[in-house]
């Protein structure tokens, strides 16, 4: 199976306007950015596949908050690292064979985006960012669909985000509710036909950028 997307070049940085923050223009800080997901379009699927689903994760998120967004130092580059998920969603038709930029996200949503009814009788699952503001008044809510990158500004570390899409047995994937990305994992494991993934990395970091 193959996964190709207009948006970037497989491995390479992923343009600010597919992540969910980026570097303020208009000062030294960061903001939310157009958090548009990605086009993507496959293609050499395997015979029998019912349904797919499609996962992006980070697996460069620091295991600890300590460091995390202060301006007076830098998370550490040998801290464990931990994944961090950034889109669920599964029971993609099998007569599907791409995904437009923008059509699932455009903007961040305070609180989260509604869910998991998606577009093409899709479903999405939660993302981390569920997580990452559930302790803030304002920001606190269930977090469905896309959200992309928004790593620590003082990162010492790239970023990179892995989009995996599965093809399935089963036309519809066996979670329910308000799945995550680790449940959909487990939960589709003995229905995955083929894979195929996709990459991009990104910072905030400015001494990163140059």
């Amino acid at each position: 199976m193959k996964l190709w997307s207009d948006s970037w070049i497989n491995g390479e940085p992923i343009p600010p306007h597919y992540a969910a923050g980026k570097l303020d223009p208009a000062g030294a800080g960061v903001t939310f950015s157009d958090n548009l997901n990605p086009h993507f379009g496959w293609s050499d699927v395997p015979v029998g596949t019912q349904s797919f689903a499609l996962i992006c994760h980070d697996f460069d998120v620091p295991s600890r908050g300590d460091d995390v967004n202060q301006a007076d130092r830098e998370v550490p580059a040998d801290l464990p690292r931990v994944d961090f998920f950034h889109w669920v969603m599964i029971d993609l038709p099998a007569s599907l064979a791409q995904i437009v930029e923008g059509e699932f996200s455009r903007g961040f949503t305070a609180r989260g985006k509604s869910g998991p009814a998606a577009l093409h009788g899709a479903r999405h699952g939660l993302n981390d960012y569920t997580g990452w503001f559930a302790d803030d008044k304002a920001m606190a809510g269930d977090y469905f669909g896309y959200d992309g990158p928004f790593p620590p500004f003082n990162d010492s570390l790239v970023h990179h985000y892995v989009f995996t899409l599965y093809a399935l047995s089963v036309a519809r994937a066996p979670v329910e509710g308000a799945f995550t990305g680790p449940q959909v994992r487990q939960a589709i494991y003995p229905h995955v036909l083929g894979e195929a993934t996709y990459s991009g990395t990104y910072t905030l970091n400015r001494r990163l950028l140059g």
